[in-house]
């Protein structure tokens, strides 16, 4: 039962870094294809607009996953840190890489400067989450067996799960990304730039949910045990994100607001496919949840810790998001005093 608890409390931080993480990554693909310094100039302003104040708060979620991984199911920890290292190192060099850029362009004077920062911060947002989709192919396939180093240091993570992964999860990010930015343009009143994210946020959909109902084949040819997890335990979730992911489509037409929470219930619902369609294993194709699970009293103290630290750390998100998602004030006429 504790298991099952701390397991679900993860999966639920999975699924807000997916969420906001993969926004923030999104961003960074569209800030690429945003176009020449001057008609790209006011997107890539709307973008440093929106990610600015939260963009370093959401590797928050990343953390709590790692560090619930290692203290609530430390083998397959050690199992997926050691067989995936490579793909996880590069993971991580790119968020560093992503973050400094994306500071130091933001205090460059030099058009040279911009582009060259500008391209390392766009570079290092494909880059990561396809790293990250390279890791969750590598364990969802079963190329990830228990012990330390047990598996093949470069088929576990180059494979063909692993490139749907990779290749799915720069698509839903960059989704996720041009939703959200609609919906930021029509809260300021930039209808031009809302139609051009529109637009990307209508290519980008499509190109996921082909690349989506191409990967049927491979999962059926490259991981049967997932394949069949979600064609039979999962297939409800599985429908449910396509349902949304088809109505987050339809709607962007008449607002990216009623869009958004859409776009958010197709993601989350497929990665919560992932999870139901592989319990109880953890590490396929058989250390289960229960298996792997730490001592009742670790499990515990990490639980009991958890719900302290969300007193403090819920709120605080809370407060960050809603400050930033607030209607400017106009600003005051010349010679009217300031609110």
């Amino acid at each position: 039962m504790l298991a099952n608890l701390t397991l679900g409390v993860m999966w639920i931080g999975l699924t807000c870094y997916a969420l906001f993480g993969g926004a923030d990554f999104g961003a960074g693909l569209w800030d690429l294809l945003a176009g020449r310094s001057g008609p790209g100039a006011p997107r890539r302003a709307l973008i440093e607009h929106t990610i600015g104040p939260v963009w370093e708060a959401n590797h928050v979620w990343l953390i709590f996953v790692v560090v619930l991984l290692w203290a609530g199911f430390s083998p397959v920890f050690a199992a997926v840190m050691s067989t995936l290292y490579i793909p996880l190192t590069l993971t991580a060099l790119g968020i560093i890489a992503r973050g400094a850029a994306f500071a130091f362009r933001k205090a460059s004077t030099e058009l040279w400067q911009k582009r060259l920062f500008g391209a390392c911060f766009a570079l290092s947002s494909v880059l990561t989450p396809f790293f990250l989709g390279t890791v969750a192919g590598g364990v969802a396939s079963g190329r990830v067996p228990p012990g330390l180093a047990a598996g093949d240091l470069i088929t576990s993570w180059l494979n063909p799960t692993s490139l749907l992964g990779g290749v799915l999860a720069v698509l839903t990010c960059a989704h996720l990304a041009a939703v959200y930015l609609c919906a930021e343009t029509e809260r300021l009143g930039q209808p031009e730039l809302g139609a051009w994210f529109r637009s990307r946020a209508l290519i980008s959909g499509l190109a996921a949910g082909a690349v989506a109902l191409a990967g049927i084949a491979i999962l059926h040819a490259d991981a049967p045990r997932l394949f069949h997890g979600l064609t039979h335990r999962a297939l409800p979730l599985v429908v449910l994100s396509a349902c949304a992911g088809l109505a987050a489509l339809a709607l962007l037409r008449r607002g990216a607001g009623l869009a958004r929470p859409l776009a958010a219930l197709a993601v989350a619902a497929i990665l919560w496919a992932w999870g139901v369609a592989q319990y109880p294993a953890m590490l396929v194709p058989g250390v289960t949840v229960g298996d792997a699970a730490s001592t009742h009293p670790v499990l515990i103290a990490c639980l009991v810790s958890l719900a302290v630290g969300s007193l403090i750390l819920v709120p605080s998100l809370w407060w960050l998001y809603s400050v930033f998602q607030r209607e400017p004030e106009p600003a005051a006429a010349p010679g009217e005093p300031g609110r």
